[in-house]
């Protein structure tokens, strides 16, 4: 027999899950357009991107939904390219899943960002870096909660300072992302007397690296500094070490630590510096519980690209929250200028260009409990996030 105290708790736990669910149903849900990339070069990233929206969805309807309200869900391919992109986020937002996330590359999320009131949707980045996002091509109804380039290469720029090698190479992919970091890279360790005698500049999908590795070998630099992406940058770091450009020479990098990139590598990148997005040390209340759940469901950490992705998602669901609402205008109106508790920390909302407001890292990858994965060795703050573009012109 239960004790009457017992009895009590029970009655008033079902009583409180049955009005969670009667208000639920009583309200429009909170239908989320989950756009990535399933197939294409971006592939296993869209993958880690598409499990923690889908993990923080299901954190929100457990707890009893958004405001209220249910959330659902429904997927888009955007295949890696922005035409493909363009179409299953209109598709998803006509469909009335217009509150829209999760794209990785930035030339999909410009294809996106433009269309939004047309689509009467709203777009939340949690993977693309172009400046542009934020600058030119910014949207009253497009938020971006991971790191910017411009906010990557200020972090980069104060780094640099303390390299205490004097030589250094660059191999970075041929587009703007890698020449930005290539080019910023160069100039910051030209400002403190250092030397830069060779920058290389990659083509897209190239397999081969080994005539460049050649180049680097020649050089006989302290350090290359690395900007290369996805698959590029797995074969590249495979076939510096198959090649001996490493260990003898140090890699450093931008973005060249993730996860999915020392896990694919073997043991090529351990000890390698470069900068993190994220990792599950952030000390942090939301953070930490974040991890716990995570690991509950998952047996594992996070990722760095499911830590973004998972804070992108909670911040969509913060502007449902602020807003009493759903509709992507209002979703917006309340974001911006906003300040949230996440796993990153108390961070606001910029209002000028909607640029959430994040510390940035740079980490090791080492190894904890038997796992080589980025750890954090040094924190940026905020603060050092450039001002907005000029270019960014949000009506007030």
């Amino acid at each position: 027999m239960f004790h009457p105290h017992t009895i009590a708790r029970l009655c008033a736990a079902a009583f409180a899950m049955t009005a969670a669910a009667a208000l639920a149903q009583g309200k429009e849900p909170v239908k989320i357009g989950l756009v990535s990339s399933k197939s294409g070069v971006f592939a296993q990233q869209g993958e880690e991107v598409i499990r923690a929206v889908k993990f923080a969805i299901d954190e929100a309807n457990a707890q009893g939904g958004v405001d209220g309200r249910k959330v659902e869900v429904a997927e888009g391919d955007d295949e890696g390219t922005p035409e493909a992109g363009r179409r299953v986020a209109e598709k998803l937002a006509r469909e009335g899943h217009n509150l829209l996330i999760g794209a990785i590359p930035s030339s999909i999320s410009l294809a996106i960002a433009q269309n939004l009131d047309r689509w009467d949707a709203a777009y939340f980045i949690v993977a693309s870096k172009s400046d542009k996002l934020t600058g030119d091509t910014c949207r009253p109804r497009s938020f971006r909660t991971n790191h910017s380039d411009a906010m990557d290469i200020a972090m980069i720029n104060e780094w640099a300072k303390e390299l205490k090698e004097s030589s250094f190479a660059i191999l970075a992919a041929d587009y703007v992302w890698g020449r930005d970091s290539g080019e910023s890279f160069k100039k910051a360790v030209e400002a403190n007397g250092k030397k830069v005698p060779l920058s290389l500049y990659v083509p897209m999908g190239t397999k081969d690296f080994s005539p460049y590795i050649a180049q680097l070998k020649a050089a006989n630099v302290d350090a290359v500094w690395v900007a290369e992406v996805g698959r590029d940058a797995i074969a590249f770091v495979k076939q510096a070490e198959e090649f001996g450009l490493t260990p003898k020479t140090r890699l450093i990098g931008h973005s060249l630590i993730q996860n999915f990139m020392v896990n694919a590598t073997g043991n090529a990148l351990k000890d390698v510096v470069g900068t993190t997005a994220y990792t599950p040390d952030l000390d942090h209340a939301a953070n930490k519980a974040f991890v716990a759940a995570w690991k509950a469901r998952f047996n594992r950490l996070p990722t760095d690209n499911e830590g973004q992705a998972y804070n992108g998602a909670r911040i969509l669901f913060a502007g449902v929250q602020k807003a009493g609402s759903v509709k992507p205008a209002d979703v917006s109106k309340a974001l911006r200028g906003a300040q949230f508790d996440t796993i990153y920390g108390s961070v606001t909302m910029r209002a000028a260009d909607n640029q959430l407001l994040l510390p940035n890292y740079v980490g090791r990858a080492k190894v904890v409990d038997g796992v080589l994965r980025p750890v954090v060795e040094e924190t940026f703050p905020p603060s050092l996030t450039p001002p907005p573009s000029p270019l960014c012109k949000m009506p007030a």
